[in-house]
């Protein structure tokens, strides 16, 4: 499909990468990983051919259909969402235009014998073959189906992309990418402007995709759900194994300890071969026997250790003073834009020292109730502060107020204060912006080096309660590794808006759901919030819109009543206990099969086990509606 054959950039004299060479296949699912500034951006320009390297060739197919998804949009604005995802369908729209030609001269003319009316009829014969052919007839419904994966409504399907966020275009973007056939997707950070639902979706089409895939993505869980191989690039080198990403790291490491070993044996052999030379040269005898050992070494080939890229940003958030005991109340919180309404009579209180997210579907009110509690938008309802409460905001776009003209150290002095001002080359130094690197124009830098540049500023700020909208967009997996255990250590309370599954594990205790202008607090972590909602969409029973009256129970019966109740629930709770672990070892199983599917399948009984499975696995679903029924019929 695609062959790269020592592929070679450099900017300002220094190479992002040299000599380099791989081949991309149908159904290579490829995560390209890298720290911020590696050149992976860099990479899927040279091979959707918007840059040009400067040395080294790319052979592909002649028919190679390409489909590039940037961080930065060009949009036309004026079209519906609709009309914007026809614009997939070239092919399909300049047919279409042709038939309506040839349609309204049908309808015009009157010499229904001549030779140039019949001629008409082929030409539209052949037109509406050639639209079948190319799916003419299908692809409305194809659009409609996965502009709702990527989560719009059919309400927004004519509604003008101009009243729609960034995220929301970029969406709109992917649907045209997905809906296009490509045989190669170059797919730039796609999921940071999607939800986790819509992550979900996506994950499911990509395995599917018959094409190759190249994803630059900071979202481990997606990588290790989506990719079966993994390109990294380091120090100018790529490194590239046929494995997801966390299995990528598992084997770069033995690898590496397997090189250290080898060379220390090397070393070993190396040092006593020198004491040989050393003793032979003082005797005639052995002069020859001297030259040939140096000889030898000189021809062996030293033992190479890959290298590492191992610079991180430091990172700590210190708390101001100590607040209150509920850092935000509110009650009734109202909010809407015109006549669409965001938030609906929302009450919460967050507690001193909690760390709390904020989850659900885009434009579902996460992002606007964080600006409401950082005083910035008018809104319905109270919402009050407690006591000593000290804000500091990391907005979503947080990168786009940072001043392009402005140096990086310029942005980070003109943001201090007396107090800090000295402490600010400090700041940039642990954020990996060290010596000439301060004096970078911020228009330069790249989506991660901006996002880093905004945490540094946010020190120069006190606080005690940190805001944070998508602080993970742009950043490379070890700077977000070091953000999170920053705010795992963090002593005052936190609020996380994210859709990062993998970076909200472990971090915050309580979730709150946004759907439908309200919200819904769950008591745990996020993995704790996703097995609810996958039980929750096992329920399929209806919902019945008028309640019987039930008669009143004696006391024996209510006993009894009870008793039996709590004994289903508790059957409940076992049997959804049951299938969520029998759900996730036939997902292994299948992540196996899509990875190891030869080495899998040599066991004669693989198939046996992995069909009794799934039946047991209906056997228990059965079993969970039959018990759910008989709840239902208690209550």
């Amino acid at each position: 499909m695609l062959n790269i054959h020592n592929l070679s950039i450099s900017f300002q004299g220094e190479y992002l990468f040299e000599e380099i060479a791989f081949k991309l296949s149908a159904g290579d699912r490829i995560g390209l990983i890298g720290k911020n500034g590696a050149g992976k951006s860099t990479m899927l320009k040279i091979l959707a051919k918007e840059l040009d390297p400067d040395s080294g060739q790319i052979a592909a197919d002649k028919s190679l259909k390409i489909g590039f998804l940037k961080q930065d949009l060009d949009f036309e604005f004026g079209r519906t969402v609709l009309e914007e995802s026809y614009e997939a369908f070239h092919e399909i729209k300049k047919i279409e235009r042709e038939i309506d030609e040839v349609n309204t001269q049908l309808a015009e003319r009157t010499d229904y014998e001549s030779d140039s009316y019949h001629q008409l009829m082929i030409d539209l014969n052949e037109l509406q073959h050639q639209y079948e052919i190319h799916g003419g007839y299908n692809y409305q419904g194809e659009t409609e189906k996965i502009l709702q994966g990527l989560g719009f409504k059919r309400e927004d399907f004519n509604k003008l992309t101009d009243t729609f966020s960034g995220g929301w275009r970029m969406r709109i973007e992917l649907a045209k990418l997905l809906l296009q056939n490509n045989d190669l997707l170059l797919l730039d950070e796609p999921t940071n402007h999607l939800d986790i639902e819509s992550i979900i979706w996506l994950e499911g089409f990509l395995k599917n995709y018959p094409g190759a895939v190249v994803i630059v993505s900071h979202d481990k869980m997606f990588l290790d759900n989506v990719t079966n191989r993994t390109i990294e690039i380091s120090l100018g080198r790529i490194y590239d194994y046929n494995k997801p990403y966390t299995k990528f790291l598992e084997l770069r490491k033995e690898i590496k300890e397997q090189q250290l070993a080898t060379q220390k044996n090397q070393e070993k052999h190396i040092q006593q071969t020198e004491k040989l030379i050393e003793k032979f040269r003082a005797k005639a005898s052995k002069a020859t026997m001297a030259q040939s050992l140096i000889k030898k070494l000189d021809r062996m080939d030293r033992v190479e250790v890959d290298e590492d890229d191992n610079s991180v940003m430091t990172l700590r958030f210190p708390v101001s003073v100590t607040p209150g005991k509920v850092v935000v109340e509110a009650q009734n919180v109202s909010k809407s834009y015109g006549d669409l309404q965001v938030l609906n009579n929302i009450s919460l209180s967050i507690p001193r020292d909690t760390k709390t997210a904020f989850v659900g579907q885009n434009g579902q009110g996460k992002s606007t109730l964080a600006k409401i509690i950082v005083g910035d938008l008018k809104h319905q309802g109270e919402l009050k502060l407690g006591h000593n409460v000290q804000i500091a905001y990391f907005a979503q776009n947080q990168a786009e107020y940072l001043d392009g003209n402005k140096t990086v150290l310029d942005t980070m002095i003109d943001a201090a204060n007396e107090s800090n001002r000295s402490k600010v080359r400090d700041i940039l130094g642990s954020f990996l912006f060290r010596g000439d690197e301060v004096e970078k124009y911020v228009r330069v830098l790249s989506g991660g080096e901006r996002n880093r540049l905004a945490l540094a500023k946010l020190l120069l700020q006190p606080f005690n309660v940190l805001v944070m909208d998508e602080p993970t967009n742009h950043l490379d997996i070890k700077s977000k590794n070091v953000l999170k255990e920053a705010l795992k250590n963090f002593d005052g309370t936190l609020i996380l808006v994210s859709h990062d599954r993998d970076f909200l594990q472990g971090l915050t205790e309580t979730i709150y759901e946004f759907k439908d202008h309200k919200i819904k607090e769950y008591l745990g972590n996020i993995d704790y919030y996703l097995e609810q909602r996958n039980v929750e969409n096992l329920r399929e029973v209806e919902k019945r819109n008028v309640e019987k009256e039930k008669p009143k129970a004696s006391n024996k019966d209510s006993y009894e009543t009870q008793k039996k109740l709590k004994s289903l629930n508790n059957k409940l709770s076992n049997l959804e206990s049951k299938i969520h672990d029998l759900e996730n070892e036939i997902k292994g199983i299948d992540v196996e099969l899509a990875t190891n599917y030869d080495e899998v399948v040599s066991n004669p009984r693989f198939f046996d086990k992995y069909n009794a499975k799934k039946e047991k696995l209906e056997s228990l679903m059965a079993e969970w509606e039959t018990v759910q029924e008989a709840i239902d019929s208690s209550n």
